[in-house]
């Protein structure tokens, strides 16, 4: 189907000037219209739009390709109206639907719903104001040997040169109708995915192989639901066109669909060999995807599909590519420019322009405009930038906890080159940020648990940045088909934030069966479908939490980052004293250090060691000892300084169970 906008001359006929002259007039041409179109065996419209002065606005509906000036002459003729200078251009179907309105509007025409009911579009207009499908419009205007050689700048000679090839050989012969085969694109570069479009279409257009210049595109994610059911209306519409069906996620591993997503692609292949004939379609495709390619393929029958992928070029051809693109430019290519380009790297078209891209751009600051020579790029300023916020500052002030500090900051980091590294190919999707935290009590998984909500917050990568702390009873049901309702409602209030499920092996402690297994099947769940916007943090003892993971390989396997938060040592026991009694506005008196190191040497011997818990202990213990000294003594004579200050007699060993702290949380059992 074909959609046009034609535009002639209507010398020596006055349109009325008076409103509703002017209508009464328009209307008396409707039943003409309609006439026109009976005559035309219902496979032609014509429609007047627009009347201004002598010249006349049409719009033209035509099921075949025809010489549509000729026709809109005769349609004229029909209604009486001497045509002069007739042009026709080809339109999408946005812009017909805007000259039909007019046409309404205009009283030319009744209803212009009900001239796309003729036709079968009206699912179509619903359709592409909810965006579910897109039109461009082919512009053919380069001739066989521009094709030959845009393919060579594309890196496709072997698969597309020769196929352009192909389309100029012979004879077409359009009056017979079909299409020997259909089309499968394979490349990672949008740009590149869009010359080999344009080279393919144009060739195909200009030897009649496709009639319609108009091209529709639907959009495929394989994670999501196909929105587009109505492809029967579509490819009707594209009879005589192309369909471009876009697959647009880069990850093979997500190269599976969903299965609604596998039902829609199922009537999709449908749809494609019930109109082989009538629409060429285009199948495009990321070059990882195997899964989504053998999909397609396995349910495409008997169609011939001609694969066509953008090749690997390595030292010298990727030398040839960049020289040939600075000449173009202007420039001279030099050493720096080839910086890339070691012996056995290969190269695809997308990798050599985005090196041509950051070469030009230096060249264009140092040698064309030099005065801007000094000045950073931006993603470079970007690059240089630290993570900000006073959440991030007072996690780099905490005692110790190295090997959790350089997690999380590679953690802030990897999102950062995502951002910084796309246009050279780094993948965009939103990767899982879910962590474990393993680490003995007292060792500050909670506190820097909520420090890592805040600076997620801070540095853009969380909207929200508040922190969940749950346990077993707050995901856990009394009966069978009430915990997940519970796990997804704390999920979705948690949204854009941290959720902390703390000693999670509880979840399932003792009780394997239906209550823990719903819990952590949902959890799954739940990681998956939230992963851009919420981040998990599971917390407990190292080996127990070891133990759960192993057992549960589908929690592990969406799991990003492990965090360690190791015992503290004597030295940074000692830091953490210090602070905490300076928050108390205590001071430590001489001697004190020296005895506290021999305690925590001790200490750190012991198996229920408590890290910060056992500093905090043994510092309120030396204030009640400072506090029965302090009353032993004469009051007035006590001195701010004496209140203030602690002795090394005031700290002694705590007294140590000899086992390990055991702490369930939720129901006991």
């Amino acid at each position: 189907m074909l959609f046009y906008k034609l535009q002639a001359r209507i010398p020596g006929v006055e349109i009325p000037q008076d409103r509703q002259e002017r209508s009464g007039f328009a209307q008396e041409l409707q039943p003409k219209q309609e006439l026109f179109y009976q005559k035309q065996n219902r496979r032609m419209y014509f429609c007047i739009c627009q009347w201004k002065k002598n010249q006349v606005v049409m719009a033209a509906i035509s099921q075949e390709n025809q010489d549509i000036a000729s026709f809109g002459a005769a349609f004229l003729q029909s209604m009486d109206l001497p045509a002069q200078n007739i042009v026709s251009e080809e339109i999408t179907f946005e812009i017909l639907r805007s000259l039909l309105r007019a046409a309404e509007r205009n009283d030319f025409l009744e209803d212009d719903h009900d001239l796309l009911c003729k036709f079968h579009l009206q699912e179509l207009q619903l359709q592409y104001c909810r965006g579910d499908y897109t039109e461009i419009l082919l512009q053919p205007d380069r001739t066989q040997a521009q094709l030959l050689q845009s393919a060579e700048k594309t890196l496709c000679q072997g698969t597309l040169v020769p196929e352009i090839q192909r389309i100029y050989q012979g004879t077409a012969h359009p009056q017979r109708g079909g299409h020997p085969v259909h089309y499968l694109i394979q490349t990672d570069d949008d740009a590149v995915q869009e010359e080999m479009l344009a080279i393919l279409l144009t060739g195909l257009y200009h030897n009649r192989r496709i009639q319609s210049k108009r091209c529709c595109r639907i959009e495929l994610e394989n994670d999501r639901p196909l929105r587009f059911r109505d492809f029967s209306s579509l490819y009707q519409m594209c009879s005589g066109g192309t369909m471009i069906v876009r697959f647009t996620s880069q990850e093979e591993e997500l190269g599976e669909f969903s299965s609604s997503g596998t039902d829609g692609v199922l009537e999709l292949c449908r749809q494609i060999r019930q109109y082989k004939n009538q629409v060429l379609t285009v199948l495009c495709l990321p070059r990882r995807c195997e899964k989504s390619r053998r999909l397609f393929l396995e349910n495409l029958d008997n169609l011939t599909l001609v694969e066509l992928n953008e090749e690997m070029v390595f030292e010298d051809k990727a030398k040839d590519y960049l020289t040939q693109l600075a000449r173009d430019r202007g420039f001279t290519a030099d050493e720096e420019l080839y910086r890339e380009c070691a012996p056995g790297k290969g190269h695809l078209a997308a990798d050599l322009n985005r090196i041509f891209s950051d070469w030009e751009a230096q060249k264009m600051k140092q040698e064309v405009y030099p005065q801007y020579a000094r000045l950073s790029a931006a993603n470079q300023q970007v690059q240089k930038q630290q993570p900000v916020g006073s959440a991030f500052q007072t996690l780099e002030e905490m005692v110790g906890l190295a090997q959790a500090k350089e997690t999380i900051r590679q953690a802030l980091d990897y999102f950062k080159a995502q951002k910084l590294f796309q246009s050279k190919g780094m993948t965009r999707r939103r990767p899982a940020m879910h962590m474990v935290f393993t680490g003995n009590p007292g060792t500050a998984k909670t506190t820097v648990a909520r420090l890592f909500a805040q600076i997620l917050k801070d540095n853009g990568l969380l909207p929200v940045g508040n922190l969940y702390e749950l346990g077993r009873a707050d995901l856990v049901g009394k009966y069978v088909g009430w915990t997940a309702p519970m796990v997804k409602e704390k999920f979705k209030q948690a949204k854009g934030s941290v959720l902390f499920i703390d000693e999670a092996y509880s979840l399932v402690d003792d009780r394997d069966g239906l209550y823990g297994d719903e819990a952590i099947n949902t959890i799954v769940q739940e990681m998956e479908n939230h992963r851009e916007d919420l981040v998990v943090i599971l917390a407990g003892y190292p080996d127990k939490m070891e133990r759960f993971l192993q057992k549960n390989p589908g929690l592990r396997s969406r799991i990003a980052f492990h965090v360690p938060f190791a015992d503290y040592t004597a030295r940074e026991l000692m830091e953490i004293t210090q602070w905490m009694a300076q928050e108390q506005q205590l001071h430590l008196a001489e001697g004190v250090r020296d005895k506290l190191l021999n305690l925590f040497a001790l200490a750190l011997q012991q198996p229920d060691f408590g890290n910060g818990r056992f500093v905090r202990n043994l510092l309120e213990k030396a204030r009640m000892k400072q506090a029965g000294r302090l009353v032993q003594m004469n009051a007035d004579q006590v001195t701010p300084e004496e209140v203030s200050t602690l002795l090394p007699e005031d700290f002694a060993f705590p007294a140590l169970t000899g086992t390990a702290p055991k702490r369930t949380i939720g129901f006991g059992g």
